[in-house]
């Protein structure tokens, strides 16, 4: 079948996007279709590989698991079938604890742990949409990661809700809720020399209305 375009008001379900070409990467929210064409660039994947090696070697023997891009997540609402399930996601990380959500085709069911690396083609779907979707939906705890400005925003479900997010720079070492014996290095995830001061400092601040991003202090 034809490939769908941004643009269209169609609404799509997995019944037509698992027969889309295997070479493009797609996913579907809502029904609508994004592509996520281009391919990440050298600093994503930089950035994507750093985190995951971190996460991966901590998990090891536990009973968690973490996965990285392309790799589906199938977030059906209530009464939807497989067919049916309009919302299917490719994070670029993602970790998942109930292993029964697991299957060859993906993960069915919001993982534990979603993080999100932007770029300039991702940043209104990464902060606006997958902010909202992910709430909805119940994933525990939301990272953003800003390449360009070099900081990560950590969201946490409380009651059904996203607070305010904790504002992490690149000197920082912060932890996941469910996991607070992992310190992930960001000088190592973005690429800093060592030298200079050890401490970055975790800040709160609201998120701006409708989900834009704050600017630094």
């Amino acid at each position: 079948m034809p490939i769908p375009k941004e643009t269209q008001k169609d609404h799509f379900t997995y019944a037509q996007y698992r027969n889309w070409p295997v070479e493009e990467r797609w996913e579907l929210i809502d029904g609508k279709a994004y592509n996520m064409s281009p391919a990440p660039g050298m600093t994503h994947q930089d950035i994507s590989g750093a985190l995951f090696s971190q996460i991966y070697n901590f998990l090891d023997e536990k009973p968690c698991k973490v996965f990285t891009a392309p790799f589906d997540v199938f977030l059906p609402e209530k009464g939807e079938s497989e067919d049916e399930t309009s919302t299917i996601v490719q994070p670029d990380i993602l970790i998942i604890c109930d292993l029964s959500k697991l299957s060859e085709k993906g993960c069915t069911g919001p993982p534990d742990i979603v993080i999100e690396i932007i770029s300039p083609s991702s940043a209104v779907r990464d902060q606006i949409k997958k902010l909202s979707l992910y709430e909805r939906r119940g994933v525990k705890e939301y990272w953003i990661i800003h390449p360009i400005d070099k900081i990560v925003w950590k969201y946490i479900l409380e009651n059904g809700h996203y607070g305010k997010p904790f504002i992490y720079d690149a000197t920082s070492s912060p932890s996941f809720n469910l996991f607070p014996d992992l310190n992930i290095d960001l000088r190592k995830v973005f690429g800093i020399s060592n030298k200079g001061p050890k401490e970055g400092v975790a800040k709160e601040r609201p998120a701006p209305a409708g989900g834009g991003q704050p600017k630094p202090e």
